[in-house]
């Protein structure tokens, strides 16, 4: 095995360069789908060899098949199967779990690629870029005041400066004034400085996460090509030469979210100095270093917006180049300016005393505001898309976008808000001693109970609505399969598991409830919180009884169930260390939320499509163009969407020499509603004309993929009609044993699945290959170089 795999490894991409190919050779390309899979599964041989890529992501083949272009004419009967195998870049590590902890930078990246299409609106375009990406500046700037929050005021400032919670949490001791003596560390601004290392702790191992992962997943550089002419690829991105290698939007975006991170920490440490210095009879010399370290910071937050807002994504162009004085010297200022800070703070003023919150409950007030407003003009910018454009099947008529970036603002205040409850209810065990976070922050996490109940009652109507359809599905069932003796029981399971799969089609009712909703109830808690300045339960003190018992009751059910959701969080992600199944549920999750690159914040999981689409790309263009030989990529569930992704990535010429099967394929069904600039209708009917041939299969119980409904007008038809699942109802000669329902899985179990890739490789044409001039470069008929 490893000399077959040394052999590969050393000429299996350069055979055909040195020995003839066989003329007409095939090649079926397999791309896997969610969840994983083996080499041995996928080619169905348990001798595989590697003849391509590494560890985290290669091409197999199986033992006998290395030289199969070269080899003698047994091969020629049918394909040569390839496995591209890509699961370590998504769910082979179970540390990759504990990025679930920040959901919501995910969250708001998708909501950049949700935009609606639009053609010949570039302004509009960058508009809604700039505004998903200030959102997502946003939410780092929340979460490391949330980390603020918990380090410098509710441990530091308020606990520590009470003596009944000082005493009973010992590891606080000695920065309680009251409890070590006033030891050095109790003066306030020296504990703010020393908590300021947690919130600049978490900063730095952001930017760290950032960095690596962009060196292990994104630094692949695609295969190169020069830009289409914009009515070949106008209709998708997805085509451009740049798109897949976003290197200098990300290094600017990492630069000025740790700048940002940094200088929230300093703000917090030095503002409350800053303003006992302002106070009556404090030192003037350090009331003049306070309003210039409040001006540095101010320009600071301005250079890390303009940063932000300045340039997009270069995706018409392979940009190698990188901003090397940006992404240097703005976190290196932003390093510096923090130092100071806490210097300043930590500065002798032996009559400063620590009372009350911290100075600054209008900090998480103004991020709520601006957050609010920023979905608002994301949606109104949406809106003017999709009216230019409309997409009969877009997710909530365009508005996905900025409905999902609501959802992640949403998840950001409430991940705050109840960590900060928790967090104080710990501190506090009588519940009197501290004043507990800000207003706004038990107002949020007084939120998640209406919304819950809200959720009930819609998960209930869709509940009713699917027991409808499944009693319709009941009678399709049976026409499905006539002249077989029906079983009830047997066709209520099969209609049961298509009336399930059919709600993936509700998503957007969903998505678009709850993102109301939140709003809803965001602005109601804002306002609650600027109004009354107390807590739910505080402000309905004097209500009826019924009132406050029920302000009372979110307010202590919304905190603990943060807790416990982050409980669970801790606890999944610690098992994927040890459990392989969660590890691979874990892995669906980062697979579905990790498919598109970084553009509007840089600290959200790393995008694996950035290694995997150049993969597939170079694998393609280099065997056809040195064999001339026939290829299908066929690919399963997502790797459909990687592979419609790499064949958009090759040239014209390219694409023409390559077939397309796809099956299970969210293609259309979630890629083409939600993500419609890329994948919409506009989209795949530019990709069908580019392809050789393609070919879609579908089944009506699997909730993943579905048909790609090209219009009408496109040539051959893609979609065939959908698969029997079960393929037989009962037992027959072929089928002795009762046939299970399949769903997403197990296409290639059916004879349909052969049975079209025949048809697709007898559609494709094979070509002679072209001779290599003394220099190795592959010529075409004219003799140009065709690298």
């Amino acid at each position: 095995m490893e000399r077959a795999q040394e052999r590969a490894s050393a000429g299996g991409a350069t055979a055909s360069a040195a020995q003839p190919a066989v003329v007409g050779a095939a090649v079926e390309l397999l791309v896997h789908g969610v969840g994983g899979a083996t080499p041995e599964k996928m080619l169905n041989d348990p001798r595989t060899v590697r003849i391509a890529g590494d560890d985290t992501a290669a091409v197999y083949r199986r033992a006998d098949d290395v030289d199969a272009e070269t080899g003698p004419g047994d091969h020629r009967g049918g394909p040569v199967p390839e496995a591209y195998v890509w699961s370590n870049l998504t769910s082979g590590n179970g540390t990759r779990a504990l990025w679930l902890l920040l959901l919501p930078f995910m969250v708001v990246n998708l909501a950049h690629w949700m935009r609606p299409g639009a053609r010949g609106r570039t302004r509009t375009v960058r508009l809604y870029g700039l505004l998903v990406r200030l959102a997502g500046l946003t939410l780092t700037v929340l979460l490391v005041a949330a980390a603020c929050e918990v380090a410098l005021d509710l441990a530091a400032w308020q606990c520590a400066g009470t003596h009944a919670c000082a005493e009973r949490h010992s590891w606080l001791g000695f920065l309680a004034p009251t409890v070590s003596d006033g030891g050095w560390w109790s003066r306030p601004g020296r504990r703010l400085a020393l908590a300021s290392v947690l919130p600049a702790a978490l900063t730095g191992l952001l930017w760290y996460l950032s960095h690596r992962t962009w060196s292990a997943y994104e630094s692949q550089q695609p295969l190169f090509h020069d830009p289409e002419p914009e009515e070949e690829t106008g209709r998708t991105a997805l085509g451009r030469p740049g798109f897949w290698y976003g290197r200098r939007l990300g290094a600017r975006l990492r630069a000025a979210h740790t700048a940002a991170g940094l200088l929230t920490v300093a703000a917090a440490a030095g503002t409350p100095a800053a303003r006992f210095d302002r106070g009556p009879g404090g030192p003037a010399a350090l009331d003049a270093l306070g309003r210039l370290l409040d001006g540095a910071l101010v320009t600071g937050a301005v250079a890390v917006v303009w940063v932000v807002c300045r340039r997009g994504r270069s995706e018409r162009r392979l940009d190698r180049e990188l901003d090397e004085r940006l992404v240097r010297r703005l976190p290196l200022a932003a390093l510096t300016l923090l130092a100071l800070a806490l210097v300043y703070a930590g500065w002798e003023r032996p009559h400063w005393r620590s009372h009350g919150r911290l100075p600054g409950d209008a900090t998480f007030g103004g991020i709520a505001l601006v957050q609010g407003l920023l979905v608002i003009a994301l949606a109104v910018v949406a809106h003017l898309l999709h009216r230019a454009r409309p997409a009969p099947r877009a997710a909530m008529r365009g508005l996905g976008g900025p409905a999902v970036a609501m959802l992640a603002c949403a998840l950001g205040g409430v991940m705050s808000g109840g960590v900060s409850q928790r967090v104080a209810d710990w501190l506090d065990g009588t519940g009197a001693s501290i004043a507990g976070p800000p207003a706004l922050l038990t107002w949020q996490a007084s939120a998640i109970p209406p919304l819950l109940v809200v959720l009930l009652v819609l998960c209930v109507g869709l509940g009713w609505s699917t027991w409808r359809l499944r009693h319709a599905e009941v009678a399709a069932v049976d026409r499905d399969y006539p002249g077989e003796a029906k079983d009830p029981a047997h066709s209520g399971r099969i209609a049961n598991v298509r009336a399930m799969a059919a709600l993936t089609d509700r998503a957007p009712l969903v998505v678009a409830v709850t993102a109301t909703m939140m709003l809803l109830l965001g602005a109601a808690a804002l306002v609650g919180a600027l109004t009354t300045e107390k807590t739910p339960a505080g402000a309905a003190h004097s209500a009826p009884p019924f009132v406050h018992g029920a302000a009372e009751t979110a307010q202590a059910l919304g905190s603990w169930l943060i807790g416990l959701g982050f409980a669970l969080f801790v606890t999944w992600g610690r098992r994927a260390y040890k459990d392989a199944s969660a590890r691979r549920t874990i892995g669906i999750l980062w697979d579905v939320g990790t498919f598109w690159p970084r553009a509007a914040h840089p600290f959200a999981p790393p995008c694996y499509a950035e290694r995997a689409v150049p993969d597939l790309t170079w694998r393609m263009a280099t065997w056809t163009r040195d064999t001339g030989g026939r290829l299908v990529i066929s690919g399963h569930s997502q790797g459909s969407v990687l592979a419609a992704a790499a064949v958009w990535q090759l040239k014209p010429s390219e694409r023409k020499r390559v077939a397309l099967l796809t099956y299970g394929s969210p293609l259309e069904r979630l890629y083409g509603r939600w993500f419609p600039a890329h994948f919409g209708p506009a989209a795949l009917s530019s990709l069908h004309r580019q392809v050789a041939c393609w070919r879609n299969l579908h089944r009506l119980t699997d909730p993943i993929g579905g048909p790609v409904r090209l219009p009408d007008g496109c040539g051959p038809e893609v979609d065939r009609e959908p698969l029997k699942d079960p393929m037989a109802y009962g037992r027959t000669d072929r089928h002795p044993l009762p046939a299970p329902i399949l769903g997403h899985s197990d296409y290639q179990a059916d004879p349909v699945f052969a049975e079209e890739r025949e048809r697709l490789l007898a559609r494709l044409r094979p070509e002679v290959p072209t001779p290599r001039h003394p220099g190795g470069e592959p010529q075409d008929s004219s003799g140009r170089s065709s690298a």
